[in-house]
């Protein structure tokens, strides 16, 4: 007997026997895969890593939203907000369950340590010529082996979570808090298996901040290694922000500093000699300024990459200078609350938020003593604070000469490629001359009447390291 079908329910018929192949047969199939995998790969890195992946990291990602939707603080957060709303109490768990599956990332070992350490290597590299210029190894082996380490840095670039990425990758796995920016595919699931977790930034939804609390507290009591910008986003100006503190009291609200579970904060300082979205930022600044928008910020991107395409193939492309990491001294949180005989469990909310304040800016003056100066930064800094003149090259050299006694003095870490200040100096007037921020006729070197902002956008970078009387202190 023949049975005819029409084509259209023959097809469909074909699509869902595809589905249930793929549901039934690959998907379990790819999923033991990756895991087999990324077993291998955490056994192999385990002897290597100072601070080894915690249990809470290779926890699978449903697991840890089920934990996170039905913890008793966000299950109180979602009753009172039904009871405010006057809607359903399952609506409000729904809602709790839509924003733990945004947040709770899907870290996988294979992922972090052989495609995204790859990736960072490549990157970084290809771009910068990167260097640590100093490391306190002492205090870091200092770190108790089940302490949460917390790598707190500046924020200049997003080119800063790759550059941490890659120069702690020998130390841990790093978790970052990541922008909606992110949030696109592929990008968002590359940063979700390398343990990344996504925030609203300035999200005015009580509920949504009780879920996003309640996970940073888990993570951070469960061990979990994370890097944490405490100035909340990049810098338009080149200075260094204040603190934020709302991450920060997520970590320490619930700390007790009798236990054995300590938190030690890791500061690094980071800088450039280039950044990437310098002029977007700059742009940002201006209130009343034009916006590109999302198309106009993509077209910007474009032209950018195909600026440097252009000058790759005609072989006069060279790499945006160096980047720079320092690792500072750990500081351990029960020490420093112990010393003040403090409990940030038992105080009031402003109290608590006080506290944390004398912290992070505790925290924030060890990253910008880390800071590194370099080349860039340091002739920037000598145009800064001679607008308008014509130098010569002689004049810019002896200036900042006397730049990095007074930096040495302070106690600034300095890295001078080579060990050569000539030389170093040499590349940082040449990084800015090739950028056309600065032009040299009749061997003198002036600063473009429209690049003067951006000057000062790099000298900003190590105003804070200089004493105050000669410190370029103008908004970039």
């Amino acid at each position: 007997m023949t049975i005819t079908l029409p084509a259209w329910l023959a097809l469909a018929i074909a699509i869902l026997a595809a589905l249930g192949v793929y549901d039934r047969v690959m998907r379990p199939s790819w999923r033991w895969l990756l895991r087999n995998r990324a077993n291998r790969v955490l056994d192999q890195v385990a002897g290597k890593l100072k601070i080894e992946v915690r249990p809470f990291q290779r926890t699978r990602r449903q697991a840890l939203i089920d934990v996170l939707v039905y913890d008793a603080k966000v299950q109180e957060a979602a009753a009172a907000q039904a009871a405010a709303q006057n809607m359903p109490r399952a609506l409000a768990t729904q809602k709790v369950r839509e924003y733990a599956s945004e947040i709770v990332p899907a870290f996988n070992a294979y992922f972090y340590f052989r495609i995204g350490y790859w990736l960072a290597r490549r990157i970084a590299q290809a771009l910068y010529r990167v260097r640590v210029g100093y490391s306190d190894d002492e205090g870091l082996a200092r770190v108790p082996s089940h302490a949460t380490v917390v790598f707190v840095m500046n924020h200049r670039s997003n080119m800063d979570y790759v550059l941490a990425a890659y120069l702690a990758a020998d130390r841990a796995a790093l978790s970052y808090a990541v922008g909606e920016w992110a949030r696109i595919w592929p990008l968002q699931q590359l940063i979700r298996s390398m343990g990344g977790y996504f925030v609203r930034r300035g999200s005015g939804d009580d509920l949504y901040r009780r879920v996003l609390e309640r996970y940073i507290a888990m993570a951070t009591e469960n061990g979990v290694t994370q890097a944490v910008y405490p100035e909340g986003g990049l810098t338009r100006d080149g200075l260094m922000r204040e603190p934020r503190l709302g991450v920060l009291d997520y970590m320490l609200r619930g700390f007790d500093p009798h236990a054995d579970h300590d938190v030690v904060f890791i500061p690094l300082g980071i800088n450039y000699d280039r950044t990437l979205e310098d002029r977007t930022l700059l742009l940002d600044r201006e209130q009343d300024g034009p916006r590109p928008g999302v198309l106009g910020a993509a077209w910007t991107t474009l032209r950018f990459v195909g600026q440097q395409v252009a000058l790759m193939a005609r072989s006069r492309w060279k790499r945006f200078g160096y980047a720079c990491v320092n690792f500072g001294t750990p500081i351990s949180v029960r020490e420093w609350a112990t010393a003040r005989d403090l409990d940030f469990r038992r105080l009031s909310k402003e109290d608590r938020f006080a506290r944390i304040g004398e912290l992070a800016r505790r925290v924030m003056d060890e990253i910008g003593r880390l800071v590194p100066v370099l080349p860039v930064p340091l002739v920037a800094t000598v145009f800064a604070r001679n607008p308008g003149r014509g130098l010569a090259e002689l004049e810019i050299k002896a200036e900042a000469e006397r730049l990095i006694e007074a930096l040495e003095a302070q106690g600034a870490k300095i890295y001078m490629p080579r060990a050569d200040r000539d030389y170093a100096l040499s590349a940082g007037l040449e990084m800015l001359t090739l950028r056309h921020v600065v032009d040299e006729a009749d061997g003198l070197y002036t600063v473009r009447a429209d690049e003067a902002r951006l000057i000062g956008y790099y000298a900003n970078s190590i105003a804070h390291l200089l004493p105050h009387s000669a410190v370029h202190r103008q908004a970039a």
